[in-house]
């Protein structure tokens, strides 16, 4: 898919990756910009057309989708990281938080702009995923649960939304230079060049993008003896 000329829409838009997302699809000559936050105050994003959206409520989600008929670009990039041990006594309320947000809305975003997509000749998808989807982490767990299940989702849509040409890309990525990384002392890639990274894919027909070293040695150890997820 070409990113010219393209009209995009972004949810989690007002701050880190989703900013950058805006920012970049902008240079790269979308023709339109939808922003998208809970709170779409917080959007610092000259040229974007600023949008509530909470895609937890299905209202919101409904009422974005007949706004905005003419996306031809879906960028799923709305989520949360609560911080959990799947043994903590809020564990449970913590993994429905993340899975609300980071599986079922994103799951909402899919099938309401699936029609959306096909009436613009397919048009494209990308779900923000983490190297968390493959591996699980110290008090992260719930967070790589809801990750995880999303990853399944997304492989599934690919094959769903085939039918009427919508490319379905899964972007995973490990640590970036984000506020939700802040306290993290650990490598962290910016925001600009994943997204970069990300659009290349799109417009290269790709169905997967690994956006740095530390989740492609995780991607290539998947499959080692013993599995890494194991180690």
């Amino acid at each position: 898919m070409k990113i010219r000329d393209t009209v995009a829409l972004v949810t989690g838009a007002n701050r880190g990756l989703g900013r950058a997302w805006v920012q970049l699809l902008q240079e790269a000559g979308a023709r339109k910009v939808y922003a998208c936050a809970r709170d779409p105050a917080a959007i610092d994003a000259p040229g974007a057309e600023a949008l509530q959206l909470d895609i937890t409520r299905q209202d919101d989600v409904d009422r974005v989708a007949r706004q905005c008929g003419d996306v031809g670009l879906l960028v799923n990039n709305a989520g949360i990281i609560r911080g959990g041990g799947l043994l903590d006594p809020q564990a449970p309320d913590l993994a429905r938080q993340e899975l609300e947000t980071n599986l079922f809305g994103t799951l909402a975003m899919c099938r309401a702009f699936a029609p959306v997509l096909a009436r613009q000749g397919g048009g494209a998808v990308i779900n923000v995923l983490s190297i968390l989807s493959w591996i699980t982490l110290p008090n992260v767990e719930t967070y790589s649960c809801s990750k995880a299940a999303t990853w399944a989702m997304t492989n599934g849509l690919r094959a769903a939304l085939r039918g009427q040409g919508t490319q379905v890309l899964a972007l995973h990525v490990s640590f970036m230079d984000t506020d939700m990384t802040a306290g993290l002392d650990a490598p962290k890639a910016a925001p600009a060049d994943v997204v970069r990274q990300a659009l290349a894919a799109l417009e290269a027909g790709a169905s997967e993008v690994l956006a740095d070293e530390m989740t492609r040695q995780v991607k290539a150890g998947l499959s080692r003896e013993p599995a890494i997820y194991l180690g």
